[in-house]
């Protein structure tokens, strides 16, 4: 599907300025400016951020009262349990709060609910069973801010609550002991883009604090503080929240934590997926190879083994968990990719995908823990929000669904326009989850395709590439791509630098790469520089690229490929289309 090129104007006045007073290549400084960075010191502060930039955790809403809570159920031996959600963000934040929690002497566990047969969130039975086995605090982590009924069970049962989390509230918050919130109503935090282990990591912070009676911590302390640094960059990438401002912060400097002290089990995680040599991890390998991992536990409900390969202080334990994750996250992705074939087939047949504004599939037996990821390619391949549902085998239960948005669209906003049609539902407006009865879906297909159409219109919609920058390859010396690798880590918010070019000549025909040639490699020439480039997933371009007779425009992302210890500038090719002047 042909995408219209949307090119970032170009300012030639403030690049140079830029350029001359922060020391730096043109294209960094047209990159800065794009992601609205202009002021030398602001540029400084972008390419070089401190972990000393983090905010004190104290100034989180809720964070100094439940640290005093903690601190005091510490001291009063109180059972603490620790209660997670099933995601990467759920299980790094509960594992590294409960570490804070052992390494201060707490009697401290740590819960994960099955993701089907429990759901999102704090459940009443889960509750109940905390309160028998005589655990005095239970904390959340990446959920809680919506269960109002659980949290008031819990206190009627004697077990005071604490609900860390940063997802969107419901009309009224939960009457707990404290809520840790980014975005508590009133608390006047300036970011409140924290992800769930975020939030963990700031308690986790203020409790060692409370333990050592002042801002600085002990050695031992301030040990487990930098590698939980590395937790809560995990569970911060992985949840695609945005990558500016302490989360900045928080994964630049966790991605060296993980690198040099990861915990036992994240190093034989890291073995596996061969990212063991690396000096230094980069946020696309925790993207898509330690995040789809750990994350493969909880969608195939068994998270608590996620979090307990992270905490675990045994060698062959680590190692078995790792393996045995590995081979979750490989039935993980045969099961995507046969939900996804059969999604694709049901949407083609049903469906007139020119004119639906949203799709909405349903089908027996998909597996609710993989259906999020394959309605996130979907809401990718047709530019438009797409909702999964997966109806119980049996027709006991109710539908679980996973939806995905695309950019402008509040996905938060449109279920709780179509809220008669749901039994519950929540997330953010990127992604969110509901419960739905089967006799319920063509009211609320027909409410939320309304709700999209009302937002974005009913008119097809093409792809779009927000384009960086202009720049000819002559642009992209080694030193120039070391410097736009500064601008790491790249995610939500601070995607990779995606430029673009003209009048490139192919130096030689396309080579098909990969299993079943689905990737393509090029050598691409302009102006007697000539780069190689890799177009992962173009395999379908090999035959209209071998038929060109001329030049072609290209969009791509430059890169660093290492090998050999040799390093050199590569492409990595989003897009092209054969010259025939202004393409855009």
């Amino acid at each position: 599907m042909a995408k219209r090129w949307r090119i970032h104007a170009h300012d030639a006045e403030r690049i140079t300025a830029l350029e001359r007073a922060a020391g730096i290549p043109p294209v960094v400084a047209q990159l800065l400016l794009c992601r609205g960075v202009a002021e030398p010191a602001a540029a400084k502060g972008f390419l070089d951020p401190k972990l000393s930039d983090l905010r004190d955790p104290e100034l989180l809403p809720g964070c100094a009262k439940a640290a005093e809570i903690v601190h005091a159920a510490i001291r009063d031996r109180k059972r603490i349990c620790v209660y997670g959600d099933y995601d990467v963000d759920g299980v790094t934040g509960a594992a590294l709060l409960w570490q804070c929690l052992k390494l201060l002497g707490a009697e401290a566990s740590y819960y994960i609910p099955h993701r089907v047969e429990e759901g999102y969130g704090l459940n009443s039975e889960a509750i109940r069973a905390k309160a028998a086995e005589k655990f005095g605090l239970l904390i959340s982590v990446d959920c809680g801010i919506g269960s109002k009924a659980e949290t008031a069970l819990a206190r009627e049962l004697g077990m005071e609550t604490i609900v860390t989390d940063h997802h969107e509230f419901g009309p009224e918050l939960p009457d707990a002991a404290a809520i840790v919130h980014p975005r508590l109503p009133g608390g006047g935090y300036p970011f409140g883009g924290l992800s769930g282990s975020g939030v963990a990591f700031k308690l986790a912070w203020a409790i060692c604090r409370q333990a050592s009676g002042a801002k600085r911590v002990g050695d031992r302390m301030k040990e487990f503080l930098v590698q939980a640094v590395g937790m809560a960059a995990l569970g911060t990438v992985a949840d695609m929240v945005p990558l500016i401002d302490e989360n900045r912060v928080l994964v630049r400097h966790g991605m060296l934590s993980l690198a040099r002290m990861p915990t036992l089990g994240l190093a034989a995680l890291i073995n596996l997926a061969k990212l063991d040599g690396k000096k230094q991890l980069a946020s696309d390998d925790i993207a898509f190879a330690l995040g789809p991992r750990l994350n493969a536990a909880g969608r195939l409900g068994q998270a608590q083994l996620a979090v307990e390969l992270l905490v675990t202080d045994k060698p062959d334990r680590a190692a078995e968990l790792a393996q045995y994750i590995n081979q979750l996250n490989e039935s993980r992705q045969t099961l995507e990719r046969s939900i996804q074939l059969a999604a694709l087939k049901q949407a083609k047949e049903q469906f007139d995908l020119d004119a639906e504004p949203a799709l909405v599939l349903a089908e027996r037996g998909w597996h609710p823990g993989v259906i999020g990821i394959v309605a996130g390619r979907l809401a990718e391949k047709f530019h438009r929000p797409v909702v999964l549902i997966s109806w119980d085998q049996l027709g006991i239960r109710p539908g679980i669904g996973s939806a995905r948005s695309v950019p402008g669209f509040n996905l938060h906003a449109a279920l709780e326009a179509c809220d008669e049609f749901l039994l519950s539902h929540g997330g953010h407006a990127a992604a969110a989850g509901l419960k739905i009865e089967e006799r319920q879906l063509a009211g609320f297909r027909g409410a939320f395709c309304e709700a999209v159409a009302a937002e974005l219109g009913n008119a097809p919609r093409e792809g779009e590439l927000a384009i960086d920058a202009e720049f000819p390859l002559s642009a992209f010396t080694l030193h120039a791509v070391q410097q736009i690798e500064r601008l790491a880590p790249f995610g939500q918010s601070n995607s990779r630098p995606l430029l673009c070019t003209n009048d490139v000549a192919l130096a030689e025909p396309p080579r098909a790469i990969g299993g079943g040639g689905s990737h393509l490699s090029l050598k691409l020439s302009q102006y007697g520089v000539t780069l190689r480039a890799v177009a992962f997933g173009g395999g379908e371009w090999i035959d209209d690229l071998i038929a060109l007779d001329g030049p072609i425009d290209i969009a791509f992302r430059p890169v660093i490929n290492t090998f050999k210890g040799r390093q050199s500038v590569e492409l990595h090719l989003v897009d092209w289309r054969a010259k025939t002047g202004d393409n855009h």
